[in-house]
């Protein structure tokens, strides 16, 4: 395989983080499982040099030796001798999860580790899935980790007054998005942007749900379809909090899965047995023009597109937050 599958390991791709495994060990895993495909390839023939072997002369029954040119392999560059070809390959990670957290993980190999900076610069949105159970409450903002704190009554909350809840959020983040993006909404740009739907904050900003709904409502249980950006898994755990005081109640967080981040999806992503050397090739070749699109489309002119990559060769957010309003947030 070598240097030739080497070449088709520059881009991004994702991968599907489970429960309980830490980012880092995930991409420990997959540069192993890289460099352990780079290296399963056969060696290329061994050079051939011309040594002056001592032996007996052909052909003659005397005991004379006498010095006779060979040509004999050279085994400087083998394997066994100099050990693997490859030993280290730059793997750079996207936004990342918690250890509790699961779903879409994008990484990036090469060349494509300058595209997870202009992917983090595009503030493009990420989709999460988060349940919730209401009239509990623990010591951790978990429901399966620590101990029982808290139990109320929530035979009043219905669907309606959970829908009611979510729409004011809602609302509440989309006048902030707004704000944070530092547009003239009565300019040309602004509404060609809004119909896009590329209104986006120029800077960091704190967490901000441009989309958020249930899915499910049976009490106690309830799942809700989140679209955010700037957002950390604490702060999802903090939002279904913060929605059960809201609903005259308590509520902790189940679980939070990571459907989507950016123009990644669960569908693009890749499980645990898939974590090899073709498999990834694969999935950065099908990715590359989409990844490209999506970024000239966010970023137009700020895009270096030398940076971009083409079919032929083939960051944890930070600043101040707040769950139901972000303008007066804690940092993290």
């Amino acid at each position: 395989m070598g240097s030739a599958g080497l070449s088709r390991l520059h881009g991004l791709f994702a991968v599907y983080k489970p429960p309980g495994l830490k980012w880092k060990h995930l991409r420990d895993t997959v540069e192993l499982q890289l460099l352990k495909g780079l290296n399963a390839g056969k060696p290329p023939a061994p050079k051939q040099r011309v040594r002056f072997l001592l032996g007996p002369v052909e052909g003659s029954e005397e005991k004379e030796l006498t010095l006779t040119a060979t040509s004999v392999p050279s085994l400087v560059n083998h394997p066994l001798v100099c050990g693997p070809a490859f030993t280290h390959l730059k793997v750079g990670m996207g936004h990342r999860l918690d250890v509790q957290a699961s779903g879409v993980l994008v990484l990036g190999v090469g060349h494509g580790c300058r595209l997870l900076t202009d992917m983090y610069n595009a503030h493009l949105t990420k989709e999460a899935k988060v349940g919730g159970l209401q009239g509990q409450e623990f010591e951790t903002s978990l429901a399966d980790m620590g101990r029982q704190r808290e139990r109320s009554r929530k035979d009043h909350v219905t669907r309606e007054k959970l829908d009611r809840i979510l729409a004011m959020i809602q609302g509440s983040h989309q006048k902030a998005l707004v704000m944070y993006s530092n547009l003239d909404l009565k300019t040309q740009e602004a509404y060609e942007m809004a119909v896009r739907g590329l209104i986006r904050p120029m800077n960091k900003s704190p967490m901000l749900i441009t989309g958020i709904r249930c899915l499910h409502f049976a009490p106690p249980e309830f799942l809700l379809e989140v679209q955010c950006m700037h957002e950390t898994q604490k702060e999802l755990r903090k939002l279904v909090h913060e929605i059960g005081l809201e609903l005259k109640t308590t509520a902790v967080c189940s679980q939070v899965r990571r459907t989507r981040d950016g123009f990644f999806t669960l569908d693009s992503a890749l499980l645990r047995t898939q974590w090899d050397l073709h498999n990834i090739q694969d999935a950065i070749q099908a990715a590359a023009p989409q990844v490209a699109a999506e970024l000239e489309k966010s970023l137009g002119p700020r895009l270096d597109t030398k940076q971009l990559p083409s079919p032929e060769w083939s960051w944890e957010s930070q600043g101040p937050s707040s769950t139901l309003g972000p303008e007066g947030g804690a940092g993290h």
